[in-house]
Parts: C-alpha cells; sequence; structure tokens
C-alpha cells in the first residue's frame, strides 16, 4: 500500500468514529415534544369537560303536571271496583234503509260520515214509472166519480118515474144497485190511487231519525229491490247518535260488582285523555254460555263528536261511597295515579311550587275513576309532576312543560 492509501484510509476510520451532534439533538428533543402533545391534549380535554359542566349546570329540567282537585263538601265519591274493555254502541243499534218499491237508484244525497236530520232526504229513486202509475190511477177515478154522478142522476129520476107510476119498483132497484156499485168502484179506485201515491212518495228515501251515515251499500244507477236487513234492498246504514251507550262483557263471577244505576267511567282507546261519565242501563236477560259472561251497556253521558260507534272503549265501573255524615262532611283531594309515587313502602309526590320540586309525603284512602283519593299531604290545587322522575331532587329549579 502507498503512503497515499495510507493516508486516506486513517482519514476514513477518522470519520467513522465523529460524534454527530445534530442526531444527538433530534433525539433528545423526540421525547419533550410528544409531552408537550400529550399535555395540550389533556387540557383541551379538560376545557370541554368544564363547558359542558357549566351548560348542564344552567340548564333547567322540564316537567309535565297535573294539579290536585279539591272536590266539594260532601260529594259522594266512587272507587273502581271493576275495569273492562267493550266497544261504542247506539242504543238502537244500526238503522237498516232499503227500499219498499223496486226502482233504479236516481241520486244519492248524502255521504259517508254525514250528520243527518230525521226527516232528511237521502236516496232518490227513478219516479218515472210511479207517476205514470199514480197519473192513470188518477184517472180512472176521474171517470168513476163521473160514472157515480150519472148513476146519482138515474136513480133519482127513476124514483120520479115509480112515484108517479110510470116505472116499476123492480127498474128502481136495479137503479139503486148500479148507484152503489159506481160508489164501490170510486171507493176502490181512492185506494189505488192512494196506493199509488204511496209507492210514489217511496221513490224518495228519508231517515227516520237524526244520526250519521255509516255505509252506502249499492251505486248510483243499479236497481234496488225490496229485501231483508242484509239483503238486495238495503241502500244506506245509520246509526242514531242521540243515546250513545258502551257495552262489555262481564264475568259471570263478577256480577256481583255490577247492578242497574251504577255509575261508570268510559275511555276511548283511541284518545286515552278523554273520560265520559256513565251509568248503568241494561244488564242483558241470558248469559253467553260458551264465554261465561253477561253483557252490560252503560249510557254515556254528554257524548260528543270524539265518539264513533264500534270505537273501542275501557269501561270502569264505579262503587258510589255514601256522604259523610251531617256536620262531618269533608272535602277529597283527587290526585293523578301516575303522579303519586312509593319510595321504601312511603307515598309521596313531587310538587312544583315556584319553579321548585318539593317532595311531599301523602297518604291515600283509595282510588276514585283514574284518580287516588288522597286523605292527607294535599290540600288541592298543587302541580304534581307526572311522567319519569328519575334524578329529581329536593329544591330543583324546573319549568313547567304542558300542564294538564
Amino acid at each position: 500500500m502507498s503512503a497515499a492509501e495510507e493516508k486516506r484510509a486513517s482519514r476514513e476510520e477518522l470519520s467513522r468514529l465523529r460524534i454527530d451532534r445534530d442526531a444527538i439533538g433530534l433525539r433528545e428533543a423526540a421525547p419533550w415534544r410528544s409531552y408537550a402533545l400529550i399535555g395540550g391534549l389533556v387540557v383541551a380535554f379538560a376545557l370541554l369537560a368544564f363547558l359542558g359542566w357549566k351548560l348542564t349546570l344552567g340548564r333547567t329540567t322540564q316537567v309535565s303536571v297535573a294539579y290536585a282537585e279539591r272536590t266539594a263538601p260532601g260529594a259522594a265519591a266512587a272507587g273502581a271496583v271493576l275495569t273492562g274493555s267493550g266497544y261504542v254502541v247506539t242504543a238502537e243499534r244500526y238503522v237498516s234503509l232499503g227500499v219498499r218499491v223496486p226502482s233504479r237508484i236516481e241520486r244519492y244525497l248524502v255521504e259517508e260520515g254525514q250528520r243527518v236530520e230525521a226527516g232528511q232526504i237521502l236516496v232518490q229513486l227513478d219516479p218515472r214509472s210511479y207517476d205514470a202509475a199514480l197519473a192513470a190511477a188518477r184517472a180512472t177515478l176521474v171517470r168513476a166519480r163521473a160514472d157515480l154522478e150519472l148513476r146519482r142522476k138515474e136513480l133519482a129520476r127513476a124514483q120520479e118515474l115509480v112515484d108517479r107510476g110510470v116505472q116499476s119498483q123492480a127498474e128502481l132497484d136495479v137503479a139503486e144497485n148500479q148507484l152503489k156499485v159506481a160508489e164501490a168502484g170510486v171507493s176502490q179506485l181512492e185506494a189505488t190511487v192512494a196506493k199509488a201515491e204511496v209507492d210514489r212518495e217511496d221513490t224518495v228515501i228519508r231517515a227516520p231519525t237524526a244520526g250519521i251515515i255509516l255505509e252506502k251499500f249499492k251505486e248510483v244507477g243499479e236497481i234496488a229491490v225490496p229485501g231483508g236487513f242484509a239483503g238486495s234492498g238495503e241502500l244506506i246504514r245509520m246509526a242514531n247518535l242521540e243515546d250513545m251507550r258502551a257495552e262489555v262483557d262481564v264475568n259471570e263471577s263478577d256480577l256481583s260488582r255490577v247492578k242497574m244505576g251504577q255509575p261508570a267511567e268510559v275511555q276511548p282507546d283511541a284518545y286515552p285523555d278523554r273520560r265520559y261519565a256513565a251509568r248503568v242501563v241494561k244488564l242483558y236477560p241470558q248469559i253467553n254460555r260458551q264465554k261465561g259472561t253477561l253483557k252490560v251497556e252503560v249510557r254515556i253521558k254528554d257524548a260528543d263528536e270524539w265518539l264513533r260507534p264500534d270505537m273501542s272503549v275501557r269501561i270502569t265501573f264505579l262503587q258510589e261511597m255514601a256522604p259523610t255524615p251531617q256536620g262531618g262532611e269533608v272535602a277529597q283531594v283527587l290526585a293523578p295515579r301516575e303522579a303519586v309515587r312509593t319510595e321504601s313502602g312511603a307515598q309521596f309526590a313531587w310538587v312544583v311550587t315556584e319553579g321548585r320540586l318539593r317532595r311531599q309525603p301523602v297518604e291515600t284512602a283509595g282510588e276514585r275513576g283514574s284518580n287516588m283519593i288522597v286523605s292527607k299531604g294535599l290540600a288541592g290545587g298543587e302541580a304534581l309532576v307526572l311522567g319519569p322522575a328519575d334524578g329529581l331532587h329536593e329544591g330543583e329549579q324546573v319549568e313547567v312543560l304542558h300542564p294538564k
């Protein structure tokens, strides 16, 4: 190896032993940069948590309430003794309207769901054939009456001739007979005209009572002929809504809890917030052997447009409780059943007073319809929290959503 080559090899060995200060600085700075990044993330998460806590702290809990109700002193209270599912019906069930005379349907003057008054025209049949029959009967009657008048004159002349001795008694008897036949013919034709008038009138179908149209069974242009309730003559089915009722099947074992005149409450399944006072008006005379039940009807007081025939309802039979004796009459406080809560065997209600919650211990003394009778703890008029109450605490500020 030459001297130049040895010198070059020495420089390369020295360069391998040199320390790279830049690389050492980068390796030493990397851990500190990682620690700074982690610290920044922790601070950011802490800040977000603090802001969320501030927002939650400033938010007011929203609650729905109903008000405790105070009854009049001495008023008879009614407790629920039996509940069952039934249907809305009418006192006269359904009114099926058909035709008495066959004819073509000319037009309907009502639609399904329309309310009608008694005597209102519902259907018009084609009256032309009955108009013609009526006109023919009236014309025949006019001719018969003219013939009757002639027979009367002939009898008068025959009587005069007999009195003068010109005509025999036999001829007078014939004249009298002809007069009676003419009178009978006129009476018969008058009945024919009356029947033709009734047939003509029956081409107009009117509502026999006030009610609502439930269904139409034929179309305009079809031929309607007389038939039974479900026969070919049925054109319209309607219901009388003047006397709305609800019916329910009561088990034989529960019949002792139901009696005539007993108060009840009807609650439609479609509108659970609506309730109607009712009273038992009919206990059917025969038990259904297959089901072991008796059909019971209650008359609904103050029925409105929300109730419809065949609507499913919940019927609660109530037990009248006599008023307290005179001199000891007290008012009763009623609270919604869902507002009265139980915890560790003790009853209480959340009361909203000036926007804040108060846990009020209560005592109950039975039920009245959908309410609880509160014997202690409420005076009436308090706003009671409904629905879930998890997380509520004494003194918490709340916002009332929809008072009931």
